[in-house]
């Protein structure tokens, strides 16, 4: 029958005190949802039957209504035709039919009342399940929560920081390694003395005079050729 075996029994139940007293809130939460759907679709089924059941009772009652009015018309043309036993006899039948029409109306009114009874059922139905579709949130909020606090504790608690640490101490190891190879390399090299500095100096002064009087000449050249 599962967790709710009438309507009444889903209205009447409190959630809370449900999953205060279950052993795996997130399961019993998720099976008083499919309790409270599957009761929910079976009312409102239930109720569409009862229109349906109003519409063909209202059809009959249409039709016996014509048919009273077809007995009177019979019974009105027996007395003009001084047939009172036959009008006697038509409107015993439109009695008839009028006596059925009022059961059915009977029927109607006990179908009007049980259709309202329905709705109010599945309004509150519905207020229950968005009651339990919160508590279902709410719920998984809080174990994602608290999986995740567990999950941080192992971290910090367990083996798995000291052996991020222990590759980060690897990482710096190598790095001590490829600059030891580098600075290897300038071992032996101790660059420029300053007798060596002062005499490339002195080489580019000589180039630079050098060069002012080569400068010097081609200019003169110019100048006493324009002359002549």
């Amino acid at each position: 029958m599962g967790i709710f075996s009438r309507t009444r029994d889903i209205i009447a139940a409190n959630v809370t005190d449900l999953l205060d007293k279950a052993e795996d809130p997130a399961k019993m939460i998720r099976m008083i949802i499919m309790e409270m759907e599957e009761t929910l679709v079976e009312v409102r089924a239930s109720a569409a039957r009862t229109i349906a059941d109003q519409k063909e009772i209202r059809r009959q009652i249409g039709r016996l209504d014509t048919l009273q009015d077809s007995w009177t018309e019979k019974a009105e043309l027996a007395l003009s035709k001084d047939r009172e036993d036959l009008a006697k006899a038509a409107l015993v039948e439109k009695q008839k039919a009028a006596d059925m029409a009022d059961q059915l109306r009977s029927e109607v009114g006990l179908l009007d009342d049980s259709l309202r009874s329905s709705e109010g059922d599945i309004a509150k139905l519905q207020t229950k399940l968005r009651e339990a579709r919160a508590r279902q949130n709410a719920i998984m909020s809080r174990m994602e929560t608290a999986q995740n606090r567990l999950k941080m504790r192992e971290m910090y608690a367990g083996s798995k920081v000291e052996e991020a640490f222990s590759r980060f101490d690897v990482l710096e190891r190598r790095a001590d390694h490829a600059e030891g190879r580098a600075d290897a390399l300038n071992l032996g090299d101790p660059g420029k003395t300053l007798d060596e500095e002062i005499a490339e100096l002195r080489s580019s002064e000589k180039v630079e005079a050098e060069l002012a009087a080569l400068k010097a000449k081609r200019g003169g050249g110019d100048s006493s050729g324009k002359e002549g």
